[in-house]
């Protein structure tokens, strides 16, 4: 991705669990089944982008042999038009763990039209005036920030992200994207939910995603990037030349519990799961739709 190595990460948080852990990557619904002897999960849900909402959960409540429905939103679709007739970008996916719901992000603002509000909100256009941000969803994420036009050269709104509001365009200069949030509930630091960054027809610089988020695009020169599949983060907005704007990426649920119960008996759909073994936790990971029976 163009840029990719100057985007930066930030806001980290530990979700602590116990041993045992799967992880559902690929958008769509899936079925769980309590094993035996667990009567409570943690759970990080990431709303797909975006930047998607963020929501963590330990010591959910679960019944042991209780099936639970578990979702996989899907991305939100940067605009491909550019110029005046530039319309939004879609809002991603929601995320699902039984009762526990991470909203999908708010697409970025159009050419002239103000950010739509979700998980986390979505950067303003940028033509003809300051245009205002969509709005996060509380305790999952933050308002994306203002574009403008500045000096003749029109500029966006950094997209919202799980750990922080994104930036407002100034004079020369994009917005970027909120922070996103580091887990650590799989045993490894992994980002989610970072917000994308503004595009901009001038100015000096285009604006950089964040946490796994994609950067703006910039004049003539720089497409606009995608979010990270799986991280749930934002796609950069296009430049008011060129386009289209990078896409939001999926989301992700991952359940983490005790490794001493009894593995799963059998897994159904089109594939089976990648299984890993790592620091003392079972890791599952779906890469297309599938169910697990315990």
């Amino acid at each position: 991705m163009s840029g990719a190595t100057v985007a930066f990460w930030q806001n980290e948080r530990s979700f602590g669990a116990p041993p045992g852990s799967q992880s559902y990557t690929t958008s769509g619904t899936y079925t769980w089944v309590a094993p035996t002897g667990v009567t409570k999960v943690s759970i990080v849900a990431v709303g797909g982008g975006g930047a998607g909402g963020l929501l963590t959960a330990n010591n959910f409540a679960v019944i042991a042999g209780s099936s639970l429905t578990v979702t996989v939103g899907s991305g939100g679709a940067g605009s491909s038009t550019t110029g005046g007739s530039a319309l939004n970008g879609t809002n991603g996916s929601n995320s699902v763990f039984s009762s526990v719901t991470a909203t999908g992000g708010g697409g970025g603002g159009g050419f002239s039209s103000a950010g739509s509000s979700g998980g986390s909100g979505g950067g303003g256009g940028y033509s003809g005036g300051a245009f205002t941000a969509g709005s996060g969803t509380s305790g999952q994420g933050y308002a994306g920030g203002v574009g403008g036009t500045y000096s003749g050269p029109t500029y966006g709104g950094g997209g919202g992200g799980s750990g922080s509001v994104g930036s407002a365009a100034t004079t020369g200069q994009p917005g970027n994207g909120g922070a996103g949030t580091c887990s650590t509930i799989t045993g490894s630091r992994v980002f989610y939910a970072g917000g994308g960054g503004g595009g901009t027809d001038g100015g000096t610089t285009f604006g950089l995603g964040n946490s796994g988020g994609g950067n703006g695009g910039w004049n003539t020169t720089l497409l606009a990037t995608s979010a990270i599949a799986n991280t749930g983060s934002g796609g950069g907005a296009a430049s008011g030349n060129l386009g289209p704007a990078g896409n939001g990426g999926s989301g992700i649920v991952i359940i983490r519990y005790p490794a001493n119960c009894a593995p799963p008996s059998s897994f159904g759909g089109a594939s089976t799961p990648q299984v890993y073994y790592n620091n003392g936790y079972q890791i599952y990971v779906w890469t297309s739709s599938g169910t697990i029976t315990f």
